[in-house]
């Protein structure tokens, strides 16, 4: 199977075509945000606030990357389990966010979230967290600071491998996968 190049930020258009399963380079820029940062995201929305950055079509990668040795833009750079974000996705989709990426399953909110939005939830490969790392190619933290590994950062990368884990139309891997592999029941 071929790898499918996604630019970001990421285009409605082309999300339609991907499907639960495909493999992706993703090329542009990513910003980071996990659980600390997913709720000031959110509580600035509900105050009518603006956000440290546009949020329309952009994807979010759930990850707090570890401290860059010399001539690296970040130490390992894993994903973090998805679901702790659960609660304020739906929020997120809303207001323009097209694109996730972490690790684990969603919960049923979040993916009828997607499917009304069009979003795309992919995944990274846990484990490989110092190999991804340098498929990016700068790093800034642009808000929260103060949390640390999960301030909000934006990522410049190039051909970071992923997998669409959950499609615009709510295919899921996590569903679907198993019954690929579960035994026919034909023997007699």
């Amino acid at each position: 199977m071929e790898n499918i190049r996604v630019n970001l930020p990421l285009d409605k258009e082309q999300l339609k075509t991907l499907r639960a399963g495909d493999t992706v380079l993703l090329s542009g820029v990513m910003y980071t945000s996990r659980d600390a940062a997913h709720k000031r995201l959110v509580a600035c929305l509900e105050e009518g606030r603006p956000l440290p950055f546009d949020i329309k079509n952009q994807l979010i990668y759930y990850v707090g990357p570890c401290p860059a040795s010399p001539g690296h833009a970040v130490g390992s750079a894993g994903p973090t389990t998805s679901y702790r974000m659960d609660a304020y996705t739906p929020q997120l989709l809303k207001a323009g966010l097209l694109g996730m990426m972490g690790k684990g399953k969603r919960n049923d909110k979040v993916v009828e979230a997607m499917k009304e939005t069009g979003a795309v939830y992919f995944g990274a490969v846990g484990g490989a967290a110092a190999l991804i790392s340098q498929r990016i190619l700068s790093a800034e933290v642009i808000a929260y600071e103060d949390l640390g590994a999960e301030a909000l950062h934006r990522f410049e990368v190039k051909d970071f491998p992923a997998v669409v884990l959950i499609d615009s139309e709510g295919n899921n891997v996590y569903v679907e996968g198993p019954k690929k592999y579960a035994e026919p029941d034909t023997e007699a």
